[in-house]
């Protein structure tokens, strides 16, 4: 899929080292702007939540976001709400479709298939992304891990890796941590308006999740 001469491994690898560095500045912007915006949710997550039986996001990505959000609700409910997946669309607008690919609870190996917009950017057209993602690891109220690819229309991530990690705070409530990381040569070569993108995107799940779990009528 990708030429693999030494030239072209050392270009991707020094794309690689400038977009890294990009993306330390412009992650840290797209923080504070969207933390400023989404008052619940903090930039500060705990090295621990970011593990799932021993995996996590794609360690060597240059574009990636994270933040956390403390939902006042029982961990069964928002547990609930985050793996069923096929009513998403029901808590999250931008989540337009949702179906399962196989039955039974969600597990590893799982597969789902949904479908988001994504807005036009300077470099790319607005389209309906259409995502099929695998369930890497998962653990009961704790954590789960997938990944996979997402196409639209003039826009290609070929895969994200996203973690969501779970875990009860003193006063009550669930600390909830989400990260995810993104490849793909589309998308790395504009790591600023990648990184701003998939932070807006968790901000606003992250957002819809602690409303649904909180409302009295979930």
């Amino acid at each position: 899929m990708f030429a693999n001469s030494p030239s072209a491994l050392r270009s991707r690898q020094q794309r690689r080292s400038r977009a890294r560095a990009a993306a330390v500045t412009v992650a840290l912007a797209v923080t504070g702007v969207l933390a400023g915006t989404v008052p619940a949710a903090q930039a500060t997550p705990q090295s621990t939540t970011s593990r799932c039986g021993g995996r996590g996001v794609d360690e060597d990505a240059v574009i990636r976001y994270e933040s956390d959000v403390v939902i006042k609700a029982p961990l069964s409910r928002i547990w609930k709400l985050q793996t069923d997946v096929e009513r998403w669309p029901s808590w999250q607008p931008p989540v337009t479709t949702a179906e399962r690919l196989d039955h039974g609870r969600l597990k590893p190996g799982s597969r789902f298939h949904w479908t988001t917009p994504a807005p036009a950017t300077p470099t790319t057209p607005a389209t309906s992304l259409s995502i099929t993602s695998t369930v890497q690891e998962l653990r009961r109220n704790d954590c789960v891990l997938w990944s996979g690819p997402a196409i639209g229309e003039g826009l290609r991530i070929d895969e994200g890796v996203h973690l969501w990690t779970f875990r009860k705070v003193k006063g009550g409530g669930v600390h909830v941590h989400t990260e995810e990381t993104w490849t793909g040569d589309q998308v790395e070569a504009d790591v600023p308006t990648a990184t701003a993108a998939l932070g807006a995107g968790l901000e606003a799940w992250l957002h819809d999740l602690k409303v649904a779990a909180e409302s009295p009528a979930t």
